[in-house]
């Protein structure tokens, strides 16, 4: 009798329990299907018409983490380098810039024009980071990375870091000049790399999923000269590599910009400032693809 009453008080207190909790959850009902909360009871007959109840927990989407601060890592930019020439040859040739053979029409516009196919750039972006600003939408976009930028000369200039004159060995040149050499090259390039920090306003129609919609991004970009070259090579001398600041700008500012459709990225850089301090005015620009989804 005793264990009767037992038994018969452990299934009360177990269906008020189970009423309890039914009545505090979402019950949804249909006529096969019961779910109640996370939970789905659904009802099936069998053949032999012996009823069958299955009890699963239903499947909750979890919601994609719009974490305030997105990081991304190593992404690549590949592109094209050139520029703008603004120079004045004359001044920059009285001024000892630019120094040619005597009674020579001297060097012009058509001396540094690039060869554009293999004046390439390249950007390493150790990280980027995208803060959100509006609801995801508005963002603010920045980074740390390298720019090299490799300057491709069709013609036969080179570089000196100043010194005695080609032409006229008893004169000399105080400061870093341009000169048209005696020979041809194969190989001739200048060669300017940066450590640049870049920061943009992000825009994206997406907020949830960066392989759909449309990101615009635009700002501005600070670079530091930490390496510049002459690369030349030709049957007459071989390999060369002569370093030196060639009067380069130490800065570089920039305006930049990213356009994302889906998961494809262009980039674009403009400097409206020259790269050189004197004598040449060269304001670059760079266009590419950014190897990248974020």
């Amino acid at each position: 009798m005793k264990k009767s009453i037992l038994i018969l008080s452990t299934l009360l207190a177990s269906g008020t329990s189970s009423f309890a909790q039914t009545d505090s959850a979402h019950v949804e009902s249909k006529s096969d299907t019961i779910r109640i909360g996370g939970m789905i009871i659904l009802k099936k007959d069998d053949p032999k018409e012996n009823k069958h109840v299955t009890v699963t927990l239903g499947n909750r989407r979890k919601q994609k983490d719009n974490s305030n601060i997105s990081t991304a890592s190593w992404i690549v930019d590949i592109g094209f380098s050139n520029w703008i020439d603004k120079t004045n040859y004359a001044s920059a040739t009285a001024n000892g810039y630019l120094v040619d053979k005597p009674n020579s029409s001297g060097l012009v516009a058509n001396d540094f024009k690039l060869r554009t196919i293999k004046s390439v750039n390249v950007n390493i972006w150790f990280f980027m980071q995208r803060l959100n600003l509006i609801k995801h939408y508005v963002n603010l976009k920045y980074g740390l990375g390298v720019e090299l930028n490799n300057y491709r000369f069709k013609s036969n200039v080179s570089f000196n870091e100043g010194g005695t004159n080609p032409y006229n060995p008893s004169q000399m040149i105080s400061h870093p000049f341009i000169f048209r050499d005696s020979i041809s090259f194969s190989k001739n390039k200048l060669a300017a790399d940066y450590v640049t920090i870049p920061m943009m306003l992000n825009f994206r129609t997406n907020k949830n999923y960066s392989k759909k919609g449309i990101s615009l991004s635009a700002g501005v970009s600070a670079g530091y000269l930490y390496s510049s070259r002459n690369k030349q090579k030709s049957s007459e001398r071989g390999k060369h590599k002569n370093r030196g600041d060639y009067d380069l700008e130490k800065w570089k500012f920039s305006y930049i910009a990213e356009l994302g459709l889906g998961p494809a990225h262009l980039y674009g850089s403009y400097s409206p400032k020259s790269i050189f301090q004197n004598g040449l005015d060269y304001r670059p620009y760079n266009i590419g693809i950014r190897l990248s989804n974020w």
